[in-house]
């Protein structure tokens, strides 16, 4: 029976692939993944509430247009997730807000 294989086995290819943590869980990346593919990978689907009424946001638009998917890496806060390449040992935390680490929702 033929079994399906996918590109990359095809060809022998096997990417190396890396960790970074969001807000404690450790997800595996792949190089060239954006910050958003990694979450979206791994389940996540919000990782921003909003400044008013502390609703969940995500990815949006996915080319860096709405600002929907702000997030905090590595400590700076209101980066775009789609835009941002993740790499190895990225710290991703859940941004409130305006991405102040004192203020509450």
């Amino acid at each position: 029976m033929k079994r399906d294989r996918s590109p990359a086995e095809l060809v022998g290819a096997a990417p190396d692939t890396f960790e970074i943590t969001f807000d404690g869980r450790t997800l595996t990346a792949l190089p060239g993944q954006s910050v958003a593919a990694v979450l979206w990978a791994a389940g996540v689907l919000a990782w921003r509430t909003t400044r008013t009424g502390g609703r969940p946001r995500g990815a949006f638009c996915g080319i860096g247009h709405c600002f929907d998917c702000l997030v905090t890496v590595d400590g700076r806060p209101n980066l775009r997730a789609c835009l941002v390449p993740a790499r190895p040992g990225d710290t991703v935390t859940t941004q409130e807000g305006h991405g102040h680490a004192d203020l509450t929702v």
